[in-house]
């Protein structure tokens, strides 16, 4: 958690609220069937034109069906890469860390994608 501050503190994210109808709507409906961090995040990126970023299948299926531009933890990471924010060699060492620690990824370098 305290890591989760310290990004909005430094700005990396950003905490939202459901604002609009359309909103609290579009939560209410998939919060039946996601989780309610899925849900809420998927009715701001619906509402508001954000990506959605995120790993779990089924909330991907979701948010796919609703036309919600995606993006995933090697999509991220090929954007840092891309961006000069991390380089490939460390890119590469975070997914290394990241599937020994059991996530699943289809690749073994940030260069196949």
């Amino acid at each position: 958690m305290a890591k989760i501050q310290d990004s909005l503190r430094e700005g990396w994210l950003k905490e939202v609220v459901l604002s609009t109808k359309e909103e609290k709507s579009l939560y209410e409906t998939i919060s039946v069937s996601l989780g309610l961090s899925e849900a809420s995040s998927i009715a701001v990126a619906k509402s508001r034109g954000f990506f959605f970023a995120c790993d779990d299948r089924t909330a991907r299926r979701e948010a796919g069906f609703l036309d919600i531009k995606l993006t995933g933890t090697l999509g991220i990471l090929k954007k840092a890469v891309r961006n000069r924010i991390i380089r490939l060699k460390d890119g590469n060492l975070i997914l290394a860390e990241m599937i020994a620690k059991g996530f699943y990824s289809s690749v073994s370098s940030l260069k196949e994608i």
